[in-house]
Formats: C-alpha cells, sequence, structure tokens
C-alpha cells in the first residue's frame, strides 16, 4: 500500500534537475528514504517491552511531575495552579501544571515570531535529521515513558498506548519527514533551461501557528504541533489539561532530539484566554486544531472578525470528530460484524473520533446480532488500565462522565428507548461507564444522532425491504462525515454504496471496523462538520503548512523592449 502510495504521488511530480542558486532540496534516495509503519509490540507476559513498560508505570505512578510552562529556553509557573489525575483512580495525581496568563501567552507569541525568522532558514536537511532523531529516540529510549504516561493520564490500556503514543506518533515522525522529501523533489517545467530556469521551496509562514490539542490520541497532540514545525513554523501548543504528561513527554523528547528553543513553545492554558489572545494577534499564521465543533466555530469566528489585523490570512485545519456508522445489510456476516463493532464502538471507551456511535441493522439479522453483541459485551473487563486483562478502563474526567451518563439516562427513562446491555455508571473511584447498548425504534432520538465521546451504542432496525431508505437516513440524520463501514457479501450493494454513501465519511471501510486508521495506509479526516479533512497521515497533510515560493532565474541578458511582430507593422 506504501509502494501504491509514493509511485502514485511521485508519478504526478516532473522530476529535474536544479542548478540554479534558489535552490534548497536535499539529495537523497526516495526509495532507502521510503519508510515502514513501526511494528506494534506485543506486551506477552515475559516479554521484555512488558517489563519495561511496568518499570516505567512504577515510575510515573510514583511521582507528581512538576510540569512547567516554556517559551523559548524558560520555565514559568503561576499562581493558577492544576493537577492531571489518572481517570481511573481520580484521587491520584500524576501532573502539577500551571495556566499561562494572557502576559505569557503574549510572551509566547513574540518569541515564536522571532524564532520562525531564524528556523525558516534553517537547512531541510538540519531539520529532517533532527525528526529523525526524535523518532529514533521514540521507538527506542523513551518509547515506555510514552505509554506509561499515556496509559495512567488518559486510562489507555497497554494496546491502546502502544498503537497510538508509540507507534502512531512515531509514523507520523517518519512519513511526514517522507512526504515532505517527496514534495521537494518537484520542481516547475522550465521550456529553456538554459535561457531561464524556474524553481519552488516551501517556506513556513511569517509570524506563529498554533496547536490546539485533544486528550484522546497522544500522538495527535505531537502531529498538531511537530508537523507545521518542520516545514519551518514556530508554534504554541496548547495541550489537554488531561494529556499534559504525555504531551509534555512528547516535548522533551524533541527538545533532546535538538529542536531548538523557540520552535514549539508549551503553553497549558484556559481555552478561551488562550483562544481568544492568538486570534487577537497579527501575527496568527494558522490555528492547527483537534477537537469539538463548537470550539472550532467560535476559532474560525474570532478569525473572521480579527481578518482586517492580520499579516497573512490564518490557515484553519481543524478535525472536529463525528457520529460515526456500521451499516448492516442483510448479507452480511453477523460474526464478523459482532467482532467489529465491539471494538470500535468500545475500545478506549468509545473516545475515539472514528469510534462506532450508531448501527444500522436488518430486522432478519437483528436477533443474532443482538445476541452476539451482548455475548462479547458481557466478557468485556472495564478495570484498571493497567491490568493486562482489562479490556478498556475509565472516560477521562467527570465532565465527560457527566455528559455521557445523560445519554443513559435519557434511555433508562424510556423516550422510546430501550436499553440492551450495560448502562451501569460509577465514578466514586474512576469515571467507569459501562459499554452500553441501546435499541432504537426512532432513527432520529439524539443517541443516534448527537455526538456522545463515550461507550454507548445506539441500533436502529430497519426491515430489510426498506434498505435504501435505511441508508439514505446514514447522511442525512447527522451533521458529520467523519468514519463509516458498510457490512455486507452482496457485491452489488458494497459497490453501490461507494457512491450512495460517499459524502457521509472521510474514511470509508468495508467489511471492517471504523477505528483503526494508520499513518501512511489509511490518511484520516472528514469533511461536513467534522472537519477540513487534510488527511492526516497521508502526502498533503504537512503542505497544508507550508508557504511555497516559485523562483525565476533568467541567464540571459534582456536586450529588447519590443516583440519581433511590433518590428514589422
Amino acid at each position: 500500500m506504501l509502494s501504491v502510495c509514493r509511485q502514485s504521488f511521485s508519478s504526478s511530480l516532473q522530476r529535474i534537475s536544479i542548478r540554479c542558486v534558489h535552490s534548497v532540496v536535499p539529495e537523497y534516495k526516495p526509495e532507502a528514504d521510503l519508510p515502514q509503519n513501526e511494528p506494534i509490540l506485543d506486551y506477552l507476559k515475559g516479554s521484555r517491552e512488558r517489563t519495561e513498560l511496568e518499570g516505567e508505570l512504577k515510575k510515573v505512578s510514583a511521582t507528581v511531575e512538576d510540569v512547567p510552562i516554556i517559551i523559548g529556553n524558560e520555565e514559568f509557573r503561576t499562581d493558577q495552579v492544576k493537577y492531571q489525575v489518572m481517570p481511573h483512580n481520580h484521587q491520584h495525581k500524576i501532573a502539577k501544571f500551571y495556566y499561562a496568563t494572557p502576559a505569557l501567552i503574549e510572551k509566547a507569541i513574540k518569541v515564536a515570531t522571532e524564532t520562525q525568522k531564524t528556523w525558516d532558514r534553517t537547512p531541510m536537511s538540519d531539520r529532517f535529521v533532527i525528526w529523525e532523531r526524535a523518532a529514533d529516540l521514540m521507538a527506542n529510549e523513551h518509547r515506555q515513558k510514552l505509554n506509561a504516561t499515556t496509559m495512567l493520564g488518559q486510562s489507555k490500556t497497554a494496546y491502546q498506548a502502544e498503537i497510538d503514543s508509540a507507534a502512531e506518533l512515531i509514523d507520523f515522525f517518519r512519513f511526514n519527514l517522507y512526504f515532505l522529501k517527496e514534495a521537494l523533489q518537484y520542481q516547475p517545467i522550465s521550456t529553456t533551461p538554459k535561457i531561464f530556469k524556474n524553481s519552488m521551496r516551501y517556506r513556513g509562514v511569517d509570524g506563529f501557528m498554533a496547536a490546539v490539542a485533544p486528550f484522546n490520541f497522544t500522538a495527535i497532540g505531537g502531529n498538531l504541533a511537530y508537523t507545521p514545525a518542520l516545514i519551518g513554523n514556530a508554534m504554541l501548543w496548547k495541550p489537554s489539561d488531561t494529556a499534559i504528561l504525555s504531551n509534555y513527554t512528547i516535548f522533551k523528547i524533541c527538545r533532546e532530539a535538538g529542536v531548538p528553543p523557540g520552535v514549539v513553545n508549551f503553553l497549558p492554558a484556559d481555552g478561551p484566554t488562550f483562544g481568544k489572545a492568538i486570534t487577537q494577534s497579527p501575527h496568527l499564521a494558522g490555528i492547527n486544531f483537534t477537537g469539538s465543533v463548537p470550539t472550532f466555530n467560535w476559532l474560525w469566528r474570532a478569525v473572521g472578525n480579527n481578518l482586517d489585523k492580520y499579516v497573512n490570512f490564518p490557515k484553519m485545519i481543524g478535525e472536529c470528530g463525528g457520529k460515526n456508522y456500521h451499516f448492516v445489510h442483510p448479507s452480511a456476516d453477523v460474526e464478523s460484524v459482532v467482532n467489529h463493532t465491539i471494538r470500535s464502538a468500545f475500545e478506549f471507551c468509545g473516545q475515539k473520533c472514528s469510534a462506532c456511535s450508531r448501527m444500522y441493522a436488518p430486522e432478519s439479522l437483528w436477533p443474532q446480532i443482538k445476541d452476539g453483541l451482548i455475548s462479547k459485551r458481557n466478557t468485556l473487563k472495564i478495570d484498571d488500565p493497567t491490568k493486562y486483562d482489562t479490556f478498556t478502563g475509565a472516560v477521562i474526567d467527570a465532565t465527560a462522565f457527566k455528559r455521557i451518563k445523560s445519554y443513559i439516562d435519557f434511555a433508562k427513562a424510556g423516550n422510546g428507548l430501550e436499553i440492551v446491555a450495560g448502562g451501569k455508571c460509577d465514578d466514586s473511584k474512576g469515571y467507569f461507564i459501562e459499554p452500553t447498548i441501546i435499541f432504537t425504534k426512532d432513527p432520529h432520538t439524539k443517541s443516534m444522532t448527537e455526538e456522545i465521546f463515550g461507550p454507548v451504542l445506539t441500533v436502529y432496525v430497519y426491515k430489510d425491504k426498506d434498505v435504501n431508505s435505511a441508508v439514505d437516513l446514514v447522511g442525512t440524520s447527522t451533521s458529520f462525515a467523519l468514519t463509516g463501514a458498510v457490512f455486507a457479501q452482496d457485491e452489488k450493494f458494497l459497490k453501490d454504496s461507494l457512491e450512495t454513501l460517499k459524502m457521509t465519511a472521510g474514511n470509508f471501510y468495508i467489511n471492517d471496523k471504523s477505528t483503526g486508521s494508520v499513518v501512511g495506509q489509511q490518511p484520516f479526516g472528514g469533511a461536513r462538520m467534522s472537519g477540513t479533512n487534510d488527511k492526516a497521515g497521508g502526502p498533503t497533510y504537512v503542505l497544508r503548512f507550508g508557504n511555497p515560493q516559485t523562483i525565476k532565474e533568467s541567464f540571459v541578458p534582456q536586450k529588447e523592449i519590443f516583440y519581433p511582430y511590433m518590428l514589422q507593422p
């Protein structure tokens, strides 16, 4: 898949030698640089990685790490003190951090704006070395620190941490580096190269960019902050309060790898305070965002209201979640439907942007699907994620617990809904919510249309003869279009669904779960209210943060102002 991706991307580009004085393209061997996805470790009993992980878990849980605000090469602490706790044991603190004040945010803007000028002059080849070194550090010396801080701080199991804070994060660093190298090979056409030469180079954008990161994927935080930096930008990174420690670990690794002070500035902050400060600065060059629709709308609106202030039109890149679906055709394989849905809906408590939250099932298969879902759900252990037989841990915090519980309470109250399995919620020690399956006769009930971001799956059962009208519900019931999956053995239906469901998902799956995209294999992102669909993990993502410059260099003096036909009136 990766080689096909590379071939299709590269074959459309003209590769010509560059001899003009402005050339900034480093020499490299494309085939040698083609990355492979980071292998996922197994953590089997007695394995080296399991022993190392357990050692890091003990270290992280035994301390409350002090996490400062970092601007340039300076550390700051304010009187706005906050703590990160373990979601599965919310009395246990693992990090102490501080909110940046408006004055500190302004200082960071100034530092980043000044740093961008020198960072942008740093040769691409030097940046490539830093990114390669960072990926190697993540893959080796610091792998288990990344996993341990993610497991304890975000309540992820060993496997869920491994695919996130290790494999995906490493892949982002390696593949974005590769994709940028590939893009640099394109050079414009020079029709008469002895007379003039055309070339193009990528710069950062003068000013600063802001990265606003979510809690649910450690890798996303690293990607949001460091991919724009790779191409020449300077960043203000606002991590999520509930992912402070894992994100700080990334920051320290990147500094160790050689990312200069001021290129990425680490700013835990109150959301509205941070948003107001960055959108009012004339030097805002872009916002790289993952989070809720209301927050992204607020940021976009604030940017629009301040357009006259800016040096550049800020780039707006956003991923805002979804209401992801599994659509089951009467010809589907029931066992596959059940197993894929359990994983998609309930791994990491359904707190993945891509998690399955609604299912459309045919009446003929529903009894089998229902029995299968209940049977599999009943085998899941919901507990401390450091226990190896735990399927999933706790939801992230009290706010999420209350929000998710409200949907379950709505179903318990009737409202035309029936709780098929689960429904218990207990926040006495950790924010634990049972994987919950809800049956509805109303395809427009709120648990079928609103993003819940928790372990709640709602199923609507349609009559087999109404399969086409049921398909229509998928794209008209919600404003999201992130991920979706169809399950069928009927080849005509599968072929038709590629068109009928074309606009319902940016990542579309056939006989596979709606989660699990891999960098370089399934570039990720959705349209409509799911975001700007810039496809993180794909070949064009890094270019969204670039500021290309076309250069024409002439080698022959111009001797005339008149065109030949003017000399023959």
